[in-house]
């Protein structure tokens, strides 16, 4: 009868932790591989961890306490929660979470919920002037801190999607790089999730049962572009298997002469390369 205990009580939470165990690994080795490939993290730096309260930033301050025990370079860590006075809120939440685990942490209040509402026409979505404002709160508080850079937690979806709300909607290749330098050049950005795959964040945030804080100012609004790209891209992975790995290595894999941006590439220029190509032919023909 023990034996049987053990094998029907015992099995499922080893399982579980297995499960977990790997799934922390992955997470791991994808964020140590781009801090390393981009340079994100450097001696001494202080990182100001944005933690809203979702998913996404709980994974991030989790894996990059992980990280830190092992890493070969020091550095420190600060969680940053930009309290925007939304109705609702669970203002208690993140504090006892942060205090629980032992990290040095900032509340930061701003009342960008009121000044969204107020600009926002009846209709519209509010993501756009929320992200701005959020944004200029936490970059300046920053500054303010000391800290050396600021990390966000976007993944790898994260990415793909803003490619191509840019392309559809905005007219420009562009994406959410996974190391930023601010206009101002005041403020250097970094994404230590960017090779991060949504799903993986997901059943992490689960198997930690997370204190997640929805999203009340802009989750519920209806037909977001994003989230219509969003399920775009679920349905290609559905349907094509490994095509966002790809999509996402195409966006680290640029060709500028194949693209027609003439600000990245001279192309007035080719006939100019073309000559010098031809004149170092026959050059080398003549010696040899």
């Amino acid at each position: 009868m023990a034996a049987d205990r053990v094998t029907t009580g015992e099995a499922p939470a080893a399982t579980d932790k297995r499960e977990l165990d790997k799934l922390r690994k992955r997470l791991r080795r994808q964020t140590g591989n781009a801090i390393i490939d981009y340079g994100m993290i450097k001696e001494g730096d202080k990182v100001m961890v944005c933690l809203s309260g979702g998913k996404d930033s709980y994974t991030m301050l989790e894996i990059l306490r992980n990280l830190q025990r092992n890493a070969p370079v020091n550095f420190s860590l600060v969680a940053v929660n930009l309290d925007q006075k939304q109705p609702g809120f669970p203002e208690h939440v993140l504090p006892e979470y942060l205090d629980r685990l032992g990290v040095d942490y900032h509340i930061l209040e701003k009342d960008t919920y009121s000044v969204v509402k107020e600009k926002t026409p009846e209709g519209k979505t509010t993501c756009a002037l929320c992200s701005r404002l959020r944004r200029g709160s936490l970059y300046g508080f920053a500054e303010e801190i000391g800290a050396t850079k600021i990390a966000l937690g976007h993944h790898r979806e994260d990415i793909l999607e803003t490619l191509f709300l840019n392309m559809f909607f905005g007219g420009t290749l562009k994406s959410m790089p996974p190391k930023l330098l601010s206009d101002d050049g005041k403020n250097m950005v970094i994404r230590p999730l960017a090779y991060c795959r949504e799903a993986d964040i997901e059943e992490f945030s689960r198997r930690m049962a997370f204190p997640i804080i929805p999203c009340n100012l802009c989750g519920s609004q209806p037909n977001l572009q994003r989230q219509v790209v969003k399920e775009m891209l679920a349905e290609w992975e559905v349907k094509h298997p490994g095509r966002l790995e790809s999509m996402f290595k195409a966006v680290t894999n640029v060709a500028p002469s194949q693209l027609a941006d003439r600000e990245l590439f001279d192309f007035e220029g080719l006939e100019r390369v073309q000559a010098e190509r031809t004149a170092n032919r026959i050059d080398v023909v003549d010696a040899g």
